[in-house]
């Protein structure tokens, strides 16, 4: 078994992701709001400290990182070749990051007949 990760630079793209993942087989993703370094590091600096009501910045646009455990590399390189034909180059800017690793030790994950 195989863990993706990968996190969507533009978060009004993350249903049509999901239903490009569910294509390849993907049935099950668990979604995090999260943000990177440089965005964080950018964002702060486009706004006065003293003019922040909260250090968080509510109106800055952050990512989605999306979490799947899939049965083989095989299901790994479509779901990246489906994603690409979605999204673009992910080594272009503004795009994304994909990665997978091979998992050792798995429970609590059920594959269904079609999986």
């Amino acid at each position: 078994m195989y863990m993706i990760m990968f996190v969507l630079d533009n978060p009004d793209q993350i249903d049509s992701v999901l239903k490009t993942w569910e294509t390849v087989g993907i049935t099950g993703v668990t979604i995090f709001k999260s943000t990177g370094f440089h965005r964080r590091r950018t964002a702060r600096q486009r706004i006065p400290s003293r003019y922040q009501i909260n250090p968080i910045i509510e109106n800055d646009k952050g990512h989605y990182t999306l979490f799947a455990i899939v049965k083989s590399r095989s299901v790994v390189e479509d779901c990246l070749q489906e994603t690409e034909k979605l999204i673009g180059d992910l080594n272009l800017p503004d795009t994304g990051v994909f990665s997978s690793w091979p998992l050792d030790i798995v429970k609590g994950v059920t594959f269904y007949e079609n999986d």
